[in-house]
C-alpha cells in the first residue's frame, strides 16, 4: 500500500492535496490535523528521519489563498522513500504546532523558520532567535523585507577575531 493509499485510510481523502514529481511525494495537510497527521507518518508509516523544515512566502504569489506555508522534508530509512508534507498559515500571527517532541531534531530547524520566517511553533521548548541578533525585529527571508536591510546594521555590535 502506497503511503498515500495509508494517509487516506486512516484521515480520509479529504484530509489531503497529494502530487508526485518523479521520486518526490509530496501531501498538503490542513493545518488542524498536521500533528496527527505527522505523528502517524514517523509511528506508523516508519518516516523515522526529520530532514528539513522550511518556509515558502507566498506573498503577491498568483492565486495564493495563504501567505506561508511550511514544508516539512521526511525519509522513511529503512525504505529510503520520502515525502513531503505542507501545510499553510497566514498573518498576522503565523503558527505551527511543534514537532519536537516526535523529532528532537525539530530543535534548531523551527528555530530557523521563526528567526527567519517569524513563524512560530507552538510547544516548542526554546522558541527563540538562532541566526539574527536578539534586538533584531524584522524576519530577513519574507518577502515584504528590502533586499539591503531596513539601514539596522549600525545598530549591532561589530564582532572580530581574536588575535592568535
Amino acid at each position: 500500500m502506497t503511503i498515500e493509499e495509508q494517509l487516506v485510510q486512516k484521515f480520509g481523502a479529504n484530509a489531503f492535496e497529494f502530487s508526485q514529481f518523479r521520486d518526490n511525494h509530496r501531501a498538503v495537510v490542513a493545518i488542524d490535523c498536521l500533528l496527527s497527521v505527522l505523528t502517524f507518518l514517523k509511528n506508523d508509516a516508519g518516516f523515522d528521519q526529520l530532514s528539513d523544515i522550511t518556509a515558502v512566502d507566498y506573498l503577491d504569489f498568483p492565486d495564493a489563498v495563504d501567505r506561508f506555508g511550511v514544508v516539512y522534508i521526511l525519509l522513511n530509512t529503512q525504505t529510503g522513500e520520502r515525502l513531503i508534507v505542507k501545510t499553510f498559515v497566514n498573518d498576522p500571527h503565523p503558527e505551527v504546532p511543534s514537532v519536537f517532541s516526535l523529532w528532537r531534531g525539530a530543535d534548531w530547524l523551527e528555530r530557523e523558520v521563526f528567526d527567519m520566517f517569524g513563524i512560530s511553533f507552538k510547544g516548542h521548548p526554546d522558541l527563540r532567535r538562532i541566526l539574527m541578533p536578539e534586538e533584531f525585529t524584522a524576519f530577513p527571508l519574507r518577502k515584504d523585507y528590502p533586499l539591503r536591510g531596513r539601514g539596522e546594521r549600525h545598530n549591532f555590535p561589530v564582532i572580530t577575531r581574536a588575535e592568535s
